[in-house]
This record gives structure tokens, C-alpha cells and sequence, in this order.
């Protein structure tokens, strides 16, 4: 099977932002960085594995939720980023999250189903849906929008937890641990803003243990 090759240091470098982005916080729980990991020469060690179709379909569904992420969180940001700047952080975040992707679609020759789309555009029908119903969500006050960004972070955990059940290329398996653990850090980010604004929240696709464990620990580093 031939692939299409890519500038492996430009893949090492942008899944080390990816990585470096989702550890750290600050003193108001807001995710803005962390220090860089070891994922850049450990990625240098590993092969370019066969695709199974099951792969090559959670790389092609990820890299459009992942967008998903970042186009709502603009929105928000937006909307109500003078009051809370928890969606500008997080939307720089997932903009490396995003590039990570896509260079594994890249670095295995598979096409771009983001492409040259624009903010709120996207190919999969179901999650254009949902992109829409969270921004009309979202528009409504900042307390439904901090909402908004949690349910986003426990969705794309959900999803990450069932695709890493049918990954075994470990260069895949690597990217989609690290936007586990940077979701993990997002939805402290939201939750604690929304608990300071006055707000509450239930979890809509974790059980309630399961939120519990994560939004009652730290923040996490790569």
C-alpha cells in the first residue's frame, strides 16, 4: 500500500503543540498550555502501520469534530468572550488538536474531509446538526454557552474512548490519548468557569462518577 509522504518534522512538531496545549493551567483552571512532552522523538520511532478501515474511519470522523470543537468555541467566543475568556483559550487548543489530525490524515495519504471548509461548514450531516443546535444553545446566555463547551468536551471523550477501542496503529493511538487528556483538561476549564458564574451542570454522555472523577482533579500535563 503506497502513501502519501509528508514532512515528518512538520508532523512531529504540530502533534507536540497538540500535546503541549492540552497539560497546564492557570490559576482561574483555564486551559492555556503546558510544558512541551516527549511525544515529538517518540513519534520519530514509530512506523507508518496499515490502516484498517476502522481507523481510516475515526481519523476521517475526528478531524471534522475536532473542527467542530474550535468552530463553536469561535462562535462563543464571540458572543462572549469579554466575560469569559475560557473560549478563546481553549479554541487555540483545539486548533492544534485539529492540525494533529490532519496531518495523520496526511501522513497516511487520506483525503481532507474539512478541506478548505469554512467556520460552521461541514461534510458529516450529524454533525453539522449538532454544530448548529449548540450554537443556537450557546447564543442564549453565557451560562448555556459554558454548557455548551462541556457537553462538546464529554462528547469528544466519549467518541475518542469508543474509536481507541478499534486503533492499534500507535501513532494514532498517541494523538488520540493526548486530545483524551486535553478534552479531560477543557471540561475542568468549562465546568469550573460555570460553577463561578453561578451555573451547574449534568453530564449528558459520561456517567455522573465518571465527570465527577475528572472535574474534581487537577489539570493534567502532557
Amino acid at each position: 500500500m503506497k502513501h502519501t509522504s509528508i514532512n515528518r518534522l512538520s508532523f512531529i512538531f504540530l502533534t507536540s503543540l497538540a500535546l503541549a496545549a492540552c497539560g497546564g493551567g492557570t490559576d482561574d483552571g483555564v486551559d492555556k498550555g503546558g510544558a512541551p512532552t516527549s511525544v515529538d522523538a517518540t513519534l520519530a520511532t514509530l512506523p507508518l502501520e496499515t490502516l484498517s478501515p476502522s481507523e481510516t474511519n475515526t481519523l476521517l470522523y475526528m478531524r471534522e469534530e475536532e473542527k467542530l470543537a474550535g468552530d463553536v468555541y469561535s462562535r462563543m467566543d464571540a458572543l462572549w468572550g469579554h466575560s469569559a475568556p475560557v473560549f478563546g483559550n481553549i479554541m487555540l487548543s483545539e486548533a492544534t488538536h485539529t492540525d494533529a489530525v490532519r496531518q495523520l490524515l496526511q501522513r497516511y495519504g487520506l483525503p481532507d474531509p474539512a478541506g478548505n471548509s469554512g467556520v460552521g461548514v461541514f461534510q458529516n450531516p450529524d454533525l453539522q446538526a449538532l454544530y448548529n443546535q449548540l450554537v443556537t444553545d450557546g447564543s442564549v446566555s453565557l451560562i448555556e454557552a459554558l454548557k455548551v463547551g462541556a457537553r462538546i468536551e464529554e462528547l469528544d471523550m466519549a467518541d475518542i474512548s469508543k474509536h481507541l477501542a478499534n486503533v492499534d496503529n500507535q501513532d494514532i493511538r498517541l494523538v488520540y490519548e493526548s486530545l483524551l487528556r486535553g478534552s479531560r483538561n477543557h471540561l475542568r476549564a468549562y465546568y469550573q468557569t460555570l460553577l463561578k458564574q453561578g451555573g451547574s451542570y449534568t453530564p449528558q454522555y459520561l456517567n455522573q462518577a465518571e465527570f465527577d472523577a475528572i472535574v474534581n482533579s487537577a489539570m493534567e500535563r502532557g
